[in-house]
């Protein structure tokens, strides 16, 4: 009996502490886009009005739709909820769109686009890289292996090859897909997810599994340096990244 209570006891406070867990993340969530919007607006001058005409649209449109039906203030109800829906994701759609202006050709910003992809996708950053910088990193998906290749077009194009018949020779019949993140023939950096998510499904989960074991232990005894998380910050001077990344890969070469 004894034991039945203190169990029932610890799965109270299980849920009591899950339940603060939640709402300490929702609180920080709606923190995190308080601050986004603030910055938007100041940057974005006409994201407030074209927000407040979105609202302000679809209550009209509710609104005649509901007095033509006889029903006006189901339909208010209606206009208010889709107004706010729509002005949110104007905000969302033009925040994003500012986020990829403001890193686009930054070191690193393909591997953090990459990194931010929703579903499941499997990314691993860097897997081939030079000393200046320029990487190839690879995505294990249903499509199959994409690799992504970002940095100077003279430079990747080899890299991207010879990374290419590198993981032919492990994942058989798999289709490869590649793409090279810049401006003029390449793809921009806005367009890559969007690029991503039109490729067809080749494979399913297990496959996708068996593929991130081989890929893995190919990467495991390949070593060499990593890649800067996410895009590097304006300014940043690539001197040193490229001494970190020469330490690194003579650190690893000589191991």
């Amino acid at each position: 009996m004894a034991q039945d209570k203190a169990a029932a006891q610890k799965l109270k406070a299980a849920k009591a502490e899950a339940k603060r867990t939640r709402k300490a993340a929702s609180k920080e969530r709606r923190k995190q886009m308080w601050q986004a919007f603030q910055m938007q607006r100041k940057e974005d001058r006409a994201l407030i009005p074209i927000m407040a005409g979105v609202f302000v649209g679809a209550v009209v449109i509710s609104l005649l739709l509901g007095l033509a039906l006889s029903s006006w203030w189901m339909f208010l109800i209606l206009g208010v909820l889709l107004g706010a829906l729509g002005a949110f994701i104007v905000f969302t759609r033009r925040l994003e769109r500012s986020v990829y202006r403001k890193n686009e050709g930054q070191v690193g910003a393909a591997g953090w686009a990459l990194e931010n992809m929703r579903g499941s996708w499997r990314v691993s950053q860097a897997v081939a890289r030079t000393t200046h910088a320029d990487a190839v990193h690879r995505v294990i998906g249903k499509p199959g292996i994409i690799l992504v290749a970002e940095g100077n077009e003279g430079r990747i194009k080899g890299l991207l090859a010879q990374e290419k018949k590198k993981t032919a020779r492990v994942v058989g019949q798999t289709p490869i897909y590649e793409f090279v993140v810049g401006n003029d023939e390449a793809v921009p950096l806005r367009k890559l997810q969007r690029n991503l998510n039109k490729l067809p499904s080749n494979i399913n989960g297990k496959k996708i599994d068996e593929l991130e074991g081989r890929l893995a232990a190919l990467s495991n005894r390949a070593g060499g340096a990593q890649m800067p998380r996410g895009p590097l910050p304006q300014g940043a001077k690539m001197r040193s990244v490229q001494r970190t990344v020469r330490r690194k890969t003579g650190s690893n070469g000589s191991a």
